[in-house]
């Protein structure tokens, strides 16, 4: 081989050209390729980096390389991956020279890693490519087209810091193109996106969207629901998630799905039990199971307790807050729902309810209540939560006891569906209430006291 290229060396300009193309496609149509790799080194190492060789050669040559990779002349994997990375090896000090061999190649070994599950290392592939050179710019439409890929890889691997970066990047692109698989490709990533941020609602009203697109595979769009229903659990509890869970539930394809029995407690605002819960945490993706920090504004609120008894009292939680994602909706949750049970409830009470101290459960009942997501008030010398329940969320409970009909103002907010499913809701509540009335009355029913 060596001794090859060094007579090649004597040859004039025209002569090498062909001299060296001959021995290319010699080498690439060999039937044993096992020295392959050691042999296209050794070619491409000297049109590279011997001066007497030039340019116009060295660029013919290492053409046609990545034509006969891009056609599948190297029939073995490994084998084309170790020559794409040791040719990448070569030129790439070279960039300037050889740029548009080098994007093409790195292309190539992207899909090779992208095969192999590789996600990380294909998206740092796909990170080294030019896509602003002065020499040779790519469109607008591609380059959005690499940035989106470069996020679902990096998504793979649960990598959501480097995937925003280059997802913002692509946001500046989302304009330029009318390709509709390549917008489709872009809200997805904005699902995902806002998923692994943490924005659950944000991402389940997305994934929600994306779940009626016709052009999409119907096995996607299952996931996609089933995804969209998982953010809405996992969303902060209040009127917004209470939409969206509205929505889904109307939705008949999530009855056939597993989360649709958490989902339409939540709706329904029903107290969730450890075991649902266990449940549903093995269908959630680590990112939403992360662990997550508690302020030193929130241990030390979560620290007072009500009284010298309680510190002593085995019965009283030591947890001091949610110590996950999940835990923190469900406790959210929970509290939400204790809120249309109760009238009111002592902080020990909430505590034991959501097992937690009772100052970490009068500390994230001010918060829900400062961020409008919970209606009460908080009375600390009493230790006392009182809730709201004739808001106008609850002015259902206004009828109950066979008080009649009465007169209600309502916005118009534009969704009659919305508004029959809560009409017929107001009207069960009602007639369960006076059949309750009537048999108490009649001495065939008979409550206890209740104590929070």
């Amino acid at each position: 081989m060596e001794g090859k290229l060094a007579q090649f060396a004597t040859l004039n300009q025209k002569d090498k050209v062909a001299a060296y193309q001959a021995l290319f496609n010699e080498l690439i149509s060999r039937e044993d390729q096992t020295n392959l790799p050691a042999d296209i080194h050794t070619l491409v190492d000297n049109v590279v980096n011997q001066e007497s060789v030039g340019l116009v050669i060295s660029r013919l040559i290492l053409s046609e390389l990545v034509k006969a990779l891009s056609e599948g002349k190297v029939k073995n994997t490994e084998l084309k991956k170790a020559i794409v990375q040791d040719t990448l090896d070569i030129i790439q000090p070279r960039v300037v020279s050889y740029e548009e061999q080098i994007n093409t190649l790195r292309f190539q070994l992207a899909n090779i890693l992208e095969e192999a599950e590789e996600w990380s290392e294909a998206a740092r592939v796909l990170m080294g490519i030019s896509l602003d050179s002065g020499q040779r710019a790519l469109p607008d439409q591609e380059k959005l087209q690499v940035y989106i890929r470069i996020v679902r890889l990096l998504l793979e691997d649960e990598d959501s810091v480097q995937a925003e970066r280059f997802y913002n990047r692509a946001a500046l692109l989302a304009h330029t193109t009318t390709d509709k698989e390549t917008l489709l490709s872009f809200k997805l990533c904005q699902a995902r996106i806002s998923d692994y941020s943490r924005k659950f609602l944000e991402a389940a009203s997305r994934y929600h969207e994306l779940s009626w697109v016709p052009e999409i595979d119907e096995d996607e769009r299952s996931h996609m629901l089933s995804a969209a229903m998982t953010c809405a659990v996992l969303a902060p509890a209040g009127p917004n998630r209470s939409r969206v869970l509205a929505s889904l539930c109307r939705d008949e394809r999530t009855q056939e799905l597993p989360s649709f029995k958490i989902m339409e407690k939540m709706f329904r605002d029903r107290i969730l039990r450890s075991n649902e819960i266990k449940e549903f945490e093995g269908t959630l993706k680590p990112h939403q199971l992360a662990r997550i920090e508690i302020s030193n504004n929130d241990r030390l609120a979560a620290s007072v307790v009500a009284d010298d008894d309680e510190v002593h009292d085995p019965t009283v939680s030591t947890r001091k807050g949610p110590s996950t994602v999940l835990d923190r909706a469900v406790m959210e949750h929970n509290l939400l729902a204790s809120s249309k049970v109760y009238n009111n409830i002592t902080f020990r009470g909430l505590g034991a309810l959501l097992d937690v101290t009772p100052g970490a459960a009068e500390n994230m009942a001010r918060k829900m209540i400062e961020q409008g997501r919970l209606k009460g008030t908080i009375d600390q010398v009493e230790k006392l939560i009182s809730f709201e329940v004739m808001g106008e969320e609850d002015d259902a409970q206004g009828k109950a006891g066979g008080l009649g009909d009465v007169e209600q103002v309502e916005e118009d907010t534009g969704a009659p569906f919305t508004k029959r499913w809560d009409m017929q809701i107001r009207i069960t509540a009602a007639n369960v209430e006076s059949i309750v009335q009537h048999l108490t009355e009649k001495g065939l029913v008979s409550f206890g006291t209740i104590q929070a």
